[in-house]
């Protein structure tokens, strides 16, 4: 029995023409970069894609008459995601957002389109995935007309938790979710194979739970499993303590108006001291006194900054090297 073909989806010239081809067991190969910045390719098989297309179309009710616009590149896996899945659906993908019924964002393409044009969210179904969708993004929307779903995922466990905004989210259906030590594990069928590279390894156990040591918690109440997503991993060390920011950012996010990156700047004494970069102004006044009562004394920022917009990577994720360039320029300037 002959192996299965790797097929370099984001490579090929149609990407939707080379999914298409794909066997059940073929191997689609996704560059990517991972939270450290090193590039990974992702191999997953088609099946593990397909078999998610009739519960995307459930949870948005997607049918052959729907119109979705798509207005991030292919070259990210969650774009390339939508137009496959309304491809399957036989739903129409048209070039922009007084055509559809269904569009697919990032928080940050989202808040963009309600500064530009609000009205031509009215009536639309979006789907925002790439990052947090904080409840202030996604009732802005909503204000403007717009009905709003909102993902956790990876291009490593695809769909993990859907939902409404990044409060507690639903276990997206066939998933497990377990939190271990605040560290989210997945068990799925959507999970990827591996990475293309051998000196990378996929953390995963013998009986298939997975991990891209993204942070959060897991909890059961009478309605049933909560998952609420804190963000990447990634820690800064100060003191001689290690603290997680994205632990930081979602303390601090649940009381912000506008959105929150937390980074470590170079100190000559303490090795690296915890920063807060916000994007409303009004939150510079606000979050120190919040970040006092609700983090543990290392975890407070030292420093805090604003900037209009954080800076993103091409797939519209916080930039969080661009983001210390651009606070270093702010110092530098003051």
């Amino acid at each position: 029995m002959s192996p299965p073909e790797v097929r370099h989806v984001l490579e090929a010239p149609d990407p939707l023409a080379a999914l298409a081809a794909a066997g059940p067991d073929d191997l689609l190969a996704f560059r990517t970069a991972a939270t450290a910045g090193r590039a990974r390719t992702v191999l997953r098989t088609s099946r593990s894609w397909v078999e998610s297309y009739p519960h995307v179309s459930d949870l948005l009710g997607m049918t052959g008459a729907s119109r979705v616009w798509v207005p991030g590149p292919l070259s990210a896996t969650m774009n390339l995601f939508a137009v496959a899945h309304a491809s399957w659906a036989g739903a129409e993908v048209v070039p922009g957002p007084h055509d559809a019924t269904h569009a697919h964002l990032t928080p940050w393409s989202l808040r963009r389109q309600l500064a530009d044009d609000p009205e031509a969210l009215s009536g639309l179904h979006l789907v925002v995935a790439g990052d947090r969708l904080s409840r202030s993004l996604a009732q802005e929307a909503e204000a403007a007309g717009a009905r709003v779903s909102h993902y956790y995922g990876a291009a490593e466990l695809s769909f993990v938790a859907w939902g409404e905004h990044a409060g507690p989210l639903r276990p997206f259906p066939g998933v497990e979710v377990v939190a271990r030590d605040g560290e989210l594990w997945v068990r799925s069928p959507y999970v990827c194979e591996g990475y293309a590279e051998p000196q990378q390894a996929l953390r995963r156990e013998a009986d298939g739970w997975t991990t891209v040591g993204d942070r959060g918690d897991v909890r059961e109440d009478a309605t049933g499993v909560r998952v609420t997503v804190f963000g990447r991993s990634g820690g800064v060390t100060t003191a001689g303590a290690t603290v997680l920011a994205a632990d930081i950012e979602h303390a601090l996010q649940l009381e912000a108006t506008g959105e929150v990156a937390v980074i470590g700047l170079p100190h000559p004494d303490l090795g690296q001291v915890v920063a807060a970069v916000v994007t409303d102004a009004g939150d510079l006044v606000r979050l120190p006194e919040v970040s006092r009562r609700v983090l543990a004394p290392e975890q407070r920022p030292r420093r805090w900054f604003h900037l209009p917009f954080l800076p993103l990577t091409g797939a519209g994720k916080v930039d969080t090297a661009a983001v210390v360039r651009a606070v270093a320029r702010e110092g530098a300037d003051a």
